[in-house]
This record gives C-alpha cells, structure tokens and sequence, in this order.
C-alpha cells in the first residue's frame, strides 16, 4: 500500500526501500543532480510519486512556499524551434508578464509528450518551478491529469481549460479558422487544401472541422495533408499537392514556417503566386511579410498572449480561483499572395 495512504508521510528511506536503492541515490534523483543513470532516475520518481512523496514543509517555509520560477515544456523538434516566431514571442511575453515578480522561466524543448510529462515530475519532485505553462492542448490531455495529480498550479494557452482547477488564456480557433477558409473561398477557389501540423492538437483539429464544414457549405473540394510543423514537412507536402493532375488553387498552412517552405517549393516548381496558387498562412512573422509575394496570414499578438499566461500562472500559484479570459483578437492581414484563381 503507498505510505501517502497509510496516514505515514512518505519519507526518502520509504522511496529508497522501495526502489531498492541508497537514500543518497534517491536524493540525487528527487533533486535533478547528477549520479544517477536516466532509468533509475525515472523509476525513482515515478515510485515518488506513486507513494505521494511532497517536498519537506519546512524547505517549503524557508522560500515563502515559493521558488520563484515558472516552467514551459516546448514539445518541438529544436531545428524547427529557432524558426518559428511564435514561440520566441510568447516567451518574451511571459517574461514581460513576470514582470515586477522576479520570478525565472525555466524553458524545456522536448521531443515526444513523455519527455513532457517526465519533465513535470522532475520539476515537481525537486521544486524547481511554482507552476508551469501548457501549450498545445489537446483532447483527454494526460498532461493536464498529471500536473492534477501533483497539485501543480498551470495554464493553458489556446483553449479553454478541460480541468475546473487549471486556468486557461482561450483562442477562438473556429471563429479564426472560419475567417481564414472563408476569405480563400470567398475568392473563388473551389479546391482548398490546408497542410497542417499533428491533427491531434486542439487547434488543428478545429481548423480542420472548419475546413469540413467551409467545404460543405460552399460546395468545395477540400484537401488535408497532416504535417509536423517543420519547413521540412511543409515542403514535400506542397510538392505531393503541385504534382497532383488537378492541384489545388489555394493551399492554407498551420504556420508561417510552412507557408513560406511552400512558397519555395511553388517557385521552385514554376507555379506562380498568386497567378496559379494562392497561398495563406495561420500565423504571422516578419518573415511571412518580408518573403515576395508576403504571405497573407492570421495575425495575433503572441507577446500579449504569454503575457497575460504569465500574469494568471503567478494568480494561480498565489492560491487565487482558476479563471479563464479569451486571448488576443486575431485579424486578417490579407497580401500579395492571395487573388482571385485565374
């Protein structure tokens, strides 16, 4: 029986017991510090967690309660991280949102969800962070369980918050995804594809729900191709759609990476935009605006956004209620590769 539940407080020689390890291999391991391999590690603090292990109270008292440092986890290849303007702008906004606080952000890029979730336990284990950012939310979200289950404060960023106790900054992702196909169509196009990152994400999967639905409603043929965000991805899915014996005459991408990766491809393949193609982006950059022809696309302001992310997290670890706000309006920024089909 874990000793969280016998009423015992569960103690680091009740970890290293059952682990069957020293005390100090526990430590080391509860405190992220060198010493110890990668695999014991993770079974140490996945037995830390089964028993219900919480820092001492005491260690609690001698910081306030508080570490004074917020954490986010960045679940994306780190080639395609330094490229997408997105996350640089949201990270400046939750430093902006740290404000007078003086807490830290301590920032992760990870390559798969359990690297995330191992990332949560290890920071919860050693009080590294008060709280945590999450982005990329998506449906039965084992994240948003587990930071649940530790009691670590969070707020997640693009949808509303699938938890009472999380606090959440929502994006209107139909009401965007309606803007964006609505206007493609609206020009004329009748074949619409939309080159997308992992479906499995709250925000595309709206985005393609809304494609389904402009499609139905307008009596066009709509094209998906699921990508993972990467320039790389964006660019052999625009080459699959182009070699098509009837291509589409608008393709829309997830993000500004992808749009502009396409272009390339387009150019490279000697089909002219906005002449032949149309191309439309979900999120902007100075680089969709400074590429010739600039890339129509969704426009936010993503500084803002982190900063009032940061500004409910600090609310949140203070023992406030969780709240949920809208984040910043998005506008179409229409350009110079979008037009009419020929």
């Amino acid at each position: 029986m874990p000793a969280s539940r016998s009423g015992h407080r569960t103690t680091i020689a009740d970890i290293a017991r059952e682990a069957g390890v020293s005390k100090g291999a526990v430590s080391f391991a509860l405190n992220g510090r060198p010493g110890v391999s990668e695999a014991t590690r993770e079974r140490i603090l996945r037995i830390a967690r089964d028993l219900g292990w919480r820092p001492n109270s005491a260690a609690r008292a001698l910081t306030g309660g508080t570490v004074g440092a917020i954490g986010l986890v960045i679940d994306r290849p780190p080639a395609a991280l330094g490229t997408e303007a997105f996350f640089n702008q949201l990270i400046a906004g939750l430093q902006l949102g740290l404000g007078d606080s003086h807490s830290a952000l301590m920032v992760r890029v990870v390559s798969a969800e359990e690297e995330e979730l191992e990332t949560y336990s290890s920071w919860w284990s050693s009080r590294r962070v008060d709280g945590v950012v999450v982005i990329d939310p998506h449906a039965d979200d084992p994240r948003l369980k587990l930071l649940a289950e530790l009691e670590l404060p969070a707020v997640v960023v693009g949808s509303h918050a699938p938890r009472p106790e999380v606090s959440a900054v929502w994006m209107d992702n139909d009401g965007v995804a309606t803007m964006l196909f609505d206007y493609v169509a609206a020009l004329g196009h009748r074949r619409l594809a939309y080159v997308c990152g992992d479906p499995e994400l709250d925000h595309v999967a709206a985005r393609r729900a809304q494609l389904r639905r402009t499609a139905e409603g307008r009596g066009l043929q709509a094209l998906v191709e699921d990508g993972d965000f990467s320039a790389a991805s964006a660019a052999a899915r625009t080459r699959s759609l182009l070699s098509l014996g009837e291509r589409p005459s608008a393709i829309v991408y997830d993000n500004d990476v992808m749009a502009v990766a396409g272009l390339n491809v387009a150019h490279e393949m000697g089909v002219a935009v906005p002449g032949d193609l149309s191309l439309a982006s979900f999120d902007d950059s100075h680089v969709a605006r400074l590429v010739r022809p600039p890339i129509t696309a969704v426009s936010r302001d993503t500084t803002a956004l982190g900063a009032q992310a940061a500004r409910l997290l600090l609310a949140a670890v203070a023992g406030g209620p969780a709240r949920e706000e809208p984040g910043p309006q998005a506008t179409l920024e229409v350009r110079a590769s979008t037009a009419p089909p020929c």
